[in-house]
């Protein structure tokens, strides 16, 4: 029945997750996998996945799968008492997530079927939690009252709410089914019995609260399989789905004496309430003919078995999140405010730290965190992977010209210290930065690029154009001059370089470049104001002929990462390449908003991702960026 069907699944790499995935995909389904963590080993290597924080989805990313089956497994819980940092949390990956995801998926063409994994949480907790313990569990039915008991089931029941408010307008389009799940345990998952077992195989005393409570676990691949069969079938709105077989904690404590004999055991005081739950499994049966297998022996055998694999094949540790240094900040806030959304959509990088020689720069006040650099001729070895190392940075991006060579002699070595800088090697930097030996370099490799010469005499033009042959080309640049006008302006650069002054239109190509030397995204756009060299309004074109050359340029100049090249198309519809900037340029803001998605792309990257599965989607609009100063407010 899924051969072929496609499936996009949200917490795919859960402990429910993983099991669903391998299921769908042993019957043949096309699988698109979204989880803030990375990717894992134990996921089919030929799905498509994306590592990030879902509430920065696109329609676009989404869509253009075009899903027929949506899997909602995303959640966040924390057992027993929620905290009062569970507030936002739960807001934002419960209730925001569930709402920005449907709010794509309800108009999506394809959708058919749309599978949420809800909570018993949501039932009345009066009518399974007792003042004393109990002999038996109480079966909760679908028609059972509700009254969520914690924040948890309050989201559950709220996008429970959403979806029979969406299915009102979208009956025709797809159906929608809500198990209510119960005590889920599972491999390499957070609940209580898989804690304990990774205690107990660590020789560590368990801590257990009320043992006499009842619960009624049930397996996660037991989840996956009865997702897959409510999926499969017509059943609409809230089925139960659980084992139907609850069971004490002094139970499943006697099962664990099993593996650990000499287990130790810290009973602490009882709860003022006994819970005693468990899943009326009579409808599910009816609707699918089946019923969940895995008793808690079964379920605790595989468990001991998976996690002392784990334990003997990797070795774990507890990283903190790693944090990202933007250097040379100084008023770059668009900058700064993009690397920060792509940090929020991978998910597992903590702060966003500014650095800069002049303490009293912009950024500072846009950024996580603020690191008075030192000039970088002042800046040893020992000194930077000191700095970098207290501040747990682990990515850098320059955005200066002047600190990439810095920077790129010293890239492998940071690297091999665990720090990944988004920098091309040295040589490409380097003749990025020296325009006559960039313009060598194209003739050698059939790249059109603008006649340049240091020795005026080797240029016979009409009108010139004359700049300094290193930093950046708009700095005392003479565009449109005669030839004596050119020699008088020659005489206040440095080491001038000469160039024919072509008539056209100018454009910016804004392209990633991954570690491959591939082109994982291009998009060009028009300069169309120019102010200090820099953009000030730019707007997108879709020229296929330009992209395909330009592709064909990035692969052959050997750079890596945020790349932007500029160049005229004379009235002929001739490419002259001007140069080209191995860094994010001022105005690639637009090129982010148009598809390249540079910042998330390096994150995972750097992360040690393979970015391969994660398409470039192109927008086919035509933005236009204006660029203008605005005053903010702060509270400091």
């Amino acid at each position: 029945m899924w051969t072929n069907k496609r499936v996009f699944i949200s917490g795919g790499n859960g402990v429910i997750g993983r099991e669903l995935v391998k299921k769908l995909h042993e019957q043949g389904a096309t699988i698109f996998v979204g989880d803030l963590k990375p990717f894992s080993s134990d996921l089919p290597q030929d799905i498509m996945y994306r590592q990030g924080d879902l509430n920065y989805v696109t329609p676009q990313e989404i869509l253009s799968f075009k899903p027929e089956y949506f899997f909602h497994l995303a959640a966040t819980f924390e057992r027993s008492i929620e905290t009062y940092e569970f507030w936002e949390e739960n807001f934002w990956h419960n209730v925001k997530l569930s709402n920005h995801l449907m709010s794509i998926m309800k108009d999506c063409p394809t959708l058919k079927r749309v599978i949420f994994a809800s909570s018993y949480l949501i039932y009345d907790q009066s009518l399974y939690q007792f003042d004393t313990p109990q002999d038996r569990a109480c079966r909760l039915t679908e028609t059972a009252c509700i009254s969520p008991r914690n924040l948890t089931g309050m989201a559950k029941l709220m996008h429970e709410v959403e979806l029979g408010f969406l299915s009102e307008f979208n009956q025709e389009q797809f159906s929608v089914v809500t198990p209510r799940i119960y005590r889920v345990y599972g491999k390499g998952s957070r609940d209580v019995i898989s804690r304990w077992t990774r205690m107990l195989l660590a020789g560590e005393t368990i801590k257990v609260y009320g043992q006499e409570g009842i619960f009624d676990y049930i397996y996660a691949g037991d989840v996956a399989e009865g997702l897959v069969r409510l999926a499969d079938s017509s059943v609409q709105g809230v089925v139960n789905l659980g084992k139907d077989h609850a069971r004490k904690v002094r139970e499943v404590l006697d099962v664990f004496k099993n593996y650990f004999p000499e287990m130790k055991t810290e009973f602490m005081a009882e709860h003022t309430h006994f819970e005693a739950s468990q899943a009326n499994m009579d409808y599910m049966y009816e609707q699918v003919n089946w019923i969940p297998t895995v008793e808690i022996e079964d379920g605790i055998r595989m468990l001991v078995e998976y996690e002392r694999n784990v334990l003997n094949n990797q070795e774990i540790t507890k990283k903190k999140k790693a944090n990202v240094l933007l250097t040379s900040a100084s008023r770059k806030v668009p900058l700064l405010q993009a690397l920060k959304k792509a940090m929020q959509k991978v998910g597992s990088y903590s702060q966003l730290i500014a650095a800069d020689s002049d303490e009293s720069c912009l950024a500072r006040y846009f950024a996580d965190d603020f690191w008075h650099m030192p000039s970088l001729d002042r800046m040893t070895d020992d000194k930077l992977i000191y700095e970098l190392t207290a501040r747990n940075v682990r990515v850098v991006v320059p955005s200066r010209d002047g600190e990439l060579i810095f920077w790129s002699t010293r890239k492998e070595w940071l690297g091999q210290h665990g720090i990944q800088v988004m920098v091309s090697d040295l040589t490409a930097v380097e003749y990025c930065l020296d325009k006559l030996k960039f313009y060598e370099f194209c003739c050698k490799h059939d790249i059109p690029a603008i006649m340049t010469t240091d020795q005026l005499e080797n240029l016979d033009a009409e009108r010139y154009v004359v700049k300094d042959r290193y930093g950046a080309g708009s700095q005392n640049i003479g565009i449109n001059l005669t030839r004596t006008e050119v020699q008088q302006h020659a005489v206040k650069l440095k080491q001038p370089i000469f160039q024919s002054y072509i008539e056209g239109r100018e454009y910016s190509i804004d392209v990633y470049v991954d570690r491959t030397g591939q082109s994982k995204g291009l998009v060009c756009r028009s300069r169309d104001q120019i102010v200090n060299g820099e953009s000030q309004i730019t707007t997108i074109i879709h020229d296929e002929r330009l992209e395909r050359l330009c592709g064909e340029y990035v692969t052959k100049l050997q750079l890596y990462g945020h790349v932007v090249l500029q160049l005229i198309i004379d009235m002929q519809q001739k490419v002259h390449l001007i140069e080209c900037n191995s860094r994010f340029g001022g105005a690639s803001t637009l090129g982010l908003a148009a598809g390249v998605d540079s910042f998330f792309w390096f994150l995972l990257e750097a992360s040690g991702q393979d970015i391969s599965s994660y398409p470039f989607l192109k927008t086919n609009r035509i933005l236009c960026q204006v660029r203008y100063l605005s005053d903010v407010v702060l509270d400091i």
